[in-house]
């Protein structure tokens, strides 16, 4: 196809392409919240967020609440419930949030006449969802949208991982780890003490069903423990290489500037090392998640 002196391919970039036009809905239309509607990963999700609670379940009322150590309940609970509150943020921020979907659509003449493009230059256009794609884009087959910089689509998490989120998955993915260790060393511990003593006396549910119910938090714990701990070092093995997975599966030759291993780093996570790093809760715009009636004419607050 030739228009106007330049040409629009299914193979190459433009610098100026990129912005976060939507060319599918109304002005306020990227005031939305993001979701994929897609059944196995909203299975997965629920799956997820029924396996920590189930886990929580056992660590506070199975293990630390019979406890006759006060301060043991109350430090380990404490730091097990902050632990999985931030891990499951960390989930939804992931899957709610934007990994960088390309404007749908915006593959047409006005846009194209817009960029004021050189004769001869080419452009990248996806077939699938006729957009014109910016570097390092890919097309996810599942959210039907080109994603910039998308790493893998992650049912789990229910979307992509990419541009926007990235941080959020390498958060709940090390939380989640964090927990798992946490939750197989109290069950330790909880073996130990109850083969010292009477079963009955050291959990308020009969023995039978105290020992089930460990055996399947360790399972877990070991199950996303191993998952997690890979996921988050191949994460930050990409951040610091400046490569995602696809790019590495592919066996991509970079023909972008690669970032030093620092520099990747606080690109993603944001800025110079600092608490927020760490907190699924930075930048979180409280107005977006209010009704329109509630929030029109009032502040917007970030946390």
């Amino acid at each position: 196809m030739q228009s106007s002196g330049h040409r629009l391919r299914d193979v190459e970039h433009h610098p100026l392409l990129g912005g976060e036009e939507d060319f599918e809905g109304p002005p306020g239309d990227g005031e939305r919240v993001w979701f994929i509607r897609d059944g196995c990963g909203m299975i997965c999700a629920f799956m997820t967020w029924f396996l920590v609670l189930y886990a929580d379940f056992v660590v506070t009322f199975v293990m630390l609440l019979p406890s006759k150590s006060f301060w043991y309940a109350l430090i380990n609970g404490v730091a097990f419930n902050c632990l999985a509150v931030l891990a499951l943020s960390s989930h939804l921020r992931t899957m709610l949030t934007d990994p960088g979907a390309v404007p749908k659509g915006n593959a047409t003449k006005e846009y194209m006449d817009s960029l004021q493009l050189k004769p001869g230059e080419v452009i990248y256009k996806c077939p699938k969802c006729c957009s014109i794609k910016p570097e390092r884009a890919h097309h996810c087959s599942i959210c039907k949208r080109c994603i910039r910089k998308m790493d893998h689509h992650c049912p789990w998490v229910n979307n992509c991982v990419g541009e926007n989120n990235q941080k959020f998955f390498v958060l709940f993915t090390m939380y989640i780890a964090i927990i798992s260790t946490h939750a197989l060393i109290l069950s330790g511990l909880q073996f130990f003490s109850c083969v010292k003593v009477q079963w009955s006396e050291c959990s308020d549910f009969s023995p039978p069903v105290t020992v089930i119910l460990m055996i399947f938090l360790c399972l877990e714990g070991l199950l996303f423990l191993t998952f997690t701990a890979v996921m988050f070092g191949t994460q930050i093995h990409s951040i610091c290489n400046d490569e995602t997975e696809i790019e590495r599966l592919k066996n991509e030759k970079p023909t972008w500037e690669r970032r030093m291993r620092w520099e990747g780093m606080k690109t993603v996570f944001g800025g110079q090392p600092s608490l927020l790093w760490i907190n699924p809760f930075a930048g979180l715009r409280l107005r977006r998640l209010l009704p329109r009636a509630a929030r029109r004419g009032g502040p917007e607050f970030s946390v």
